[in-house]
């Protein structure tokens, strides 16, 4: 849509003011930690872009909270580069740029507010090249600590940290299936048949490029084969949180133009790794 189009959807103008309004209304508060998902356009016309998003977001929770976003890495070396001819497979290990916090682009696809966040000064990026995550606020250095390099939506991960400091999760505008902190109950979740992927990423260690190995859940093509459980054609995640929302887990609001969602991390992993045993199985 342009931004005409934007401006009549959402009734006009949204503001800083008016979406910290909104935020309120939906229940954040001061204090809080919150991880937050966006589609900004389904938002309407944001005056400002990310940046007063996310300075409404500061307004909210305050110099106590501390805001969080998934990164990734949007010029990591593609996956299946090891199935490529030896000689390309070797230009690329010999000149692939290495992982850097300070430097490297979060993923395009995660929209514009992670890239943004990243950019704050003061915010903290984490180690991990692939399940990265970034933050920014008084408790950013805690969430970001020692990312495992393996399992790294697992135990001691920044998602792990989320739900222990009793943090909260907003989907501003984002649909169901971006709720990132379900990949943490799939990783805890004891069902038969989770899959595993293994990687090769070059970081810096030490000041030098070097290339690990890395290990974790399928997180971009499904920890599980939901098909037995989940109606083709719609997303394991979706339906999850629709049953959480269904149990009470979580409020739903208004912010701008967008149906938005605020949920507590811990009950939204209790109530995930549950269904998943329940639906699939335990180990």
């Amino acid at each position: 849509m342009d931004e005409s189009e934007l401006l009549a959807v959402s009734g006009g103008p949204v503001t800083r003011s008016r979406i910290g309004h909104d935020l309120a209304g939906l229940g954040l508060g001061d204090g809080d930690v919150v991880m937050f998902h966006t589609r900004m356009s389904a938002l309407g016309y944001v005056a400002g872009g990310p940046h007063t998003v996310i300075d409404a977001l500061r307004d909210v929770v305050g110099a106590r909270g501390t805001l969080m976003v998934t990164c990734g890495w949007n010029d990591a070396p593609p996956y299946d580069f090891v199935t490529w001819p030896q000689a390309w497979q070797d230009a690329l290990r010999e000149e692939h740029p290495a992982y850097d916090p300070d430097l490297s682009e979060a993923d395009h696809d995660n929209g514009r507010l992670p890239e943004a966040l990243r950019r704050r000064p003061g915010a903290v990026r984490s180690r991990h090249p692939d399940a990265g995550f970034a933050a920014l606020g008084a408790a950013a250095a805690e969430l970001m600590a020692d990312h495992p390099w393996d399992d790294p939506h697992g135990p001691g991960s920044p998602l792990a940290r989320l739900v222990a400091c009793g943090g909260r999760v907003l989907l501003l505008g984002a649909p169901l299936d971006t709720l990132t902190l379900l990949h943490h109950a799939e990783a805890l979740a004891e069902a038969p048949g989770k899959r595993f992927v293994e990687y090769e990423q070059p970081i810096l260690v030490d000041g030098r490029r070097v290339w690990r190995r890395f290990h974790d859940i399928d997180s971009e093509n499904g920890a599980f084969d939901y098909s037995a459980v989940v109606p083709e054609g719609l997303d394991p995640f979706e339906v999850i949180a629709r049953d959480m929302l269904a149990a009470g887990i979580g409020r739903t609001g208004r912010v701008g133009a967008a149906e938005s969602h605020l949920f507590e991390a811990a009950p939204v992993v209790d109530f995930a790794t549950a269904w998943i045993e329940d639906k699939l199985g335990t180990a």
